[in-house]
């Protein structure tokens, strides 16, 4: 009972976090199975026909590399002014800055169904034809509170006098963000990227509103599985849930090397 007590938040952890990857322990399973019919809901033979085609259901490859890319221009855009908007809320004062601070993460609060309702709304009154630009612009929206959110955390934990040391030392303003204000607030900004592209990737309500006749991954996955489940879907989603773990190990490692580096 005692070592219970001891171990309760361990054991409460653990069982979390196995709550949390067992659904990507079904997908990487049913990612080598040979379904009977067209569901992949039940197991049938072990088979890697899927891993040797996963581009073997029709569009899929293409709605797959879509998303792909609206992830990465999503990322490159909202990390671009997320970064800038975190700055200047946090080293700037200015008029209204409590407003523009609190309407800032009003994505974060309300319902995704209500922005992609509003979103639609507005897309249509200015006339806008819905696609690959409405679901970007979208996306854009939608992802810019959550890197302003990483950013700022870690901007309002930096140092200032680190940067005074630089002026101090006869740097120039953009010598001094480049090589210490940059570096410094580079896990932040590094946070805020991965989480949009992860929002972006896999959202679906916001690009059904606003999607048109395009297709994405999500929003393919979701027709399939009105018809039968191919099991290259689970390919896909257990080659991106290897490659999410690889690029989080490698961040950690290099991190610990940092650290090591710094202490001798």
């Amino acid at each position: 009972m005692q070592w219970l007590r001891r171990n309760v938040v361990v054991i409460l952890g653990l069982g979390t976090l196995a709550y949390l990857i067992l659904p990507n322990i079904v997908v990487t399973v049913f990612s080598f199975n040979n379904p009977a019919g067209r569901f992949n809901y039940a197991w049938q033979e072990f088979s890697l026909d899927a891993w040797k085609d996963p581009c073997g259901v029709a569009d899929m490859c293409g709605s797959l590399s879509l998303s792909l890319q609206i992830a990465i221009w999503a990322t490159i855009g909202a990390t671009v002014l997320g970064t800038m908007i975190a700055f200047a809320l946090v080293r700037y004062r200015f008029r209204a800055r409590g407003a523009v601070n609190s309407l800032i993460f009003l994505p974060m609060a309300m319902p995704e169904i209500v922005m992609a309702a509003s979103l639609l709304a507005l897309f249509l009154n200015m006339g806008i034809e819905l696609g690959f630009w409405t679901i970007l612009i979208a996306h854009v929206m939608f992802c810019l509170s959550f890197v302003v959110a990483a950013v700022k955390a870690r901007v309002l934990s930096m140092d200032p006098r680190l940067e005074e040391a630089a002026r101090d030392l006869y740097a120039g303003p953009v010598q001094t963000f480049v090589r210490v204000t940059l570096p410094i607030a580079a896990p932040g900004i590094a946070a805020g990227a991965l989480l949009s592209f992860a929002l972006s990737f896999d959202d679906f309500i916001i690009t059904n509103f606003n999607s048109g006749n395009t297709v994405t991954f999500p929003m393919f996955v979701w027709g399939s599985a009105q018809r039968g489940t191919p099991v290259q879907i689970n390919v896909i989603g257990t080659a991106m849930f290897v490659i999410a773990v690889l690029v989080v190990v490698a961040g950690q490692a290099i991190a610990n090397r940092r650290k090591k580096q710094a202490a001798n």
